[in-house]
């Protein structure tokens, strides 16, 4: 469970990444929205775990690893915008974040469910 001090962090992350993403995001992935769907922060804030969505984009994974290239450029820009605020600047570990991808498959097979014929209950 996180702290009030982890979770408080992991907003001010994410908030100051999404908007680096906004800005820059076009000059690593052109044609891709690049969303910041969680932030999870370790207990001694050296670690952030970023997780990522990207949209208008057919592969996931090697966005990732354009990502994943750019980390340390990605971390002097967030350095930049909150080295006034901390003490150290985190390293940024950046993960897919498959959530939307889940609630298709789950759909697609609650419509699959709800279409088949059900048949009568008996006792």
């Amino acid at each position: 469970m996180e702290s009030k001090r982890q979770q408080k962090f992991a907003g001010v992350i994410q908030e100051d990444l999404a908007a680096i993403f906004q800005r820059e995001g076009i000059n690593y992935l052109p044609n891709t929205l690049i969303t910041i769907t969680k932030v999870r922060v370790t207990p001694d804030l050296a670690i952030a775990r970023v997780f990522l969505s990207f949209f208008n984009n057919t592969n996931t994974q090697l966005a990732l690893q354009t990502i994943k290239l750019h980390a340390s450029e990605i971390r002097y820009k967030l350095g930049a915008r909150i080295k006034d605020q901390v003490r150290i600047i985190p390293q940024l570990e950046f993960f897919v974040d498959d959530t939307s991808e889940y609630v298709e498959r789950m759909d697609k097979i609650f419509d699959k469910i709800s279409k088949e014929d059900r048949q009568p209950e008996t006792e």
